[in-house]
């Protein structure tokens, strides 16, 4: 059994804790499929590549609205999709090299299991090896979910992981799940000509965000796709390319294609942990301390396998912590999950950071909440929009900030400034008044949204 001073499951995330200094060790990476990860080959980097595509055809179509005359004529699907992942294939394959071709690194490719503590049995192409090593990282991720209705049938469905790479647009796409993921790949569709319906068993879409947005950009949404909300699927009939959705209302929707896009789950499952001595969360999610210690001695883990905010700029953080941690044992330091900003890349797009006002409410604080739209400021007439807005949510009297929300046009940068502000402590009036706000930028719906804010106390 060879033994290594570390081992990485994972090179998505995970391929980012080795560097430089790890060079004097013995290090090993196992990956069974994707190097890069799902945010390169199947998540976050195609799927906005695609939806920035979607955006631009989006803005031909509704170029009269600035009096200018133009036609779409076609989104070309296969050429749109070659380009991408043509350009994403190489760098998958960049990253596979550049870590074969690194003296201090051994590559396994492979599916790896825990037989022990600090030991694993990797199945790969050419067989099996046993391996163990002083610390090892899991960084194995997470797979799209499939809910028993799609898995009892024998009918084709498709994933993230495999929607993004078929020939062709179908003509009309059933959508499973009113998520974040659900709502970008509708986005894209829609543009290169689907015709598209969404299934969702909540009321709103965007369920998780800020009510304001759930519900805005709900209506906004009914006038593009066919919502079928409050709804679930039951059952999956018909044929391929022509299959049969039923619901449980007794209702049933005929589509040529079926998106599974109801969430995702961890891929702990997969790896024994029961024999390595790492716990998980009734959810699956592996169990870590705040300097990403799993229950086992020696066992880090990161990414969406362990975190509970999913996301890619979190991974990446975390990724940053094990890589200390691992060479700093007696100066730990924590990735911290308090404010984490996120985006929906839709249209309008979406952004947010910190607590929701229903979750204010929840909490029972005492908040004050500031809105602006971006029609009531100068750069929002340039670009005629009459739905997006700002929302800013702050503790009344020290307009200490508790959340931001945004639907609009680049709303995932807008956000930035309140992002700063409430990792830094800098309070709602401060933010307001002490800087510049460039006229007539579209920041200055940010600081209309703050300005807005009634900080008094209560009388």
């Amino acid at each position: 059994m060879r033994e290594h001073d570390l081992v990485v499951i994972g090179a998505g995330s995970g391929n980012a804790v080795i560097d430089d200094s790890f060079a004097g060790l013995d290090v090993a990476v196992v990956e069974e499929r994707w190097f890069g990860g799902t945010c390169l080959n199947a998540g976050c980097i195609p799927s906005k590549m695609l939806v920035y595509t979607a955006h631009v055809a989006r803005t031909v179509s509704e170029a009269g609205t600035y009096d200018v005359d133009a036609e779409l004529l076609a989104v070309r699907w296969r050429a749109m999709r070659d380009r991408v992942f043509e350009r994403l294939d190489a760098e998958r394959e960049e990253g596979r090299r550049a870590r074969r071709e690194a003296d201090f690194v051994t590559v396994y490719e492979g599916t790896a299991r825990f037989t022990g503590p600090r030991e694993l049995r990797i199945e790969g192409p050419d067989g099996a090896v046993d391996i163990k090593a002083r610390q090892i990282v899991i960084a194995v991720g997470g797979r799209p979910s499939v809910p028993p209705p799609v898995l009892d049938s024998a009918l084709p469905y498709e994933t993230s992981d495999t929607v993004m790479r078929i020939d062709a647009p179908p003509s009309r796409l059933a959508v499973l799940g009113g998520g974040y993921i659900a709502a970008e790949l509708a986005e894209v569709f829609a543009a290169a000509g689907s015709s598209v319906v969404i299934v969702e068993k909540e009321k709103r879409l965007l369920g998780p965000q800020d009510e304001t947005v759930a519900e805005r950009f709900t209506e906004l949404a009914r006038a593009r796709y066919d919502l079928r909300l409050g709804r679930e699927v039951t059952e999956v009939g018909g044929r391929p390319g022509a299959l049969r959705l039923s619901l449980d209302d007794g209702s049933a929707i005929e589509a040529d294609m079926l998106l599974v896009a109801v969430g995702r789950v961890p891929n702990s499952d997969r790896l024994n942990l029961e024999a390595a001595g790492v716990a998980t969360h009734d959810d699956g999610r592996i169990v870590v301390d705040a300097h990403q210690r799993t229950t086992a001695e020696g066992v880090f883990a990161l990414g969406d396998v362990c975190s509970p905010v999913p996301l890619k700029h979190v991974a990446n953080r975390e990724a940053e912590v094990v890589a200390h941690n691992l060479r700093h044992a007696d100066d730990l330091i924590e990735a911290g999950h308090e404010l984490v900003p996120a985006a929906v890349f839709t249209r309008p797009e979406i952004a947010s950071v910190g607590a929701t006002e229903q979750e204010c409410r929840e909490r029972g604080l005492d908040i004050v909440v500031g809105e602006a739209r971006y029609a009531d400021v100068a750069y929002g007439w340039a670009m005629e929009d009459t739905t997006g807005f700002c929302k800013v949510l702050a503790e009344r009297g020290t307009g200490r900030l508790l959340g931001a929300h945004l639907m609009g046009p680049q709303a995932p940068a807008l956000i930035q400034p309140l992002v700063l502000a409430m990792t830094l402590g800098i309070d709602a009036a401060t933010l307001a008044k002490s800087p510049y706000w460039i006229h007539p930028a579209p920041t200055e719906l940010v600081e209309n949204a703050l300005l807005d804010l009634d900080l008094r106390p209560r009388a």
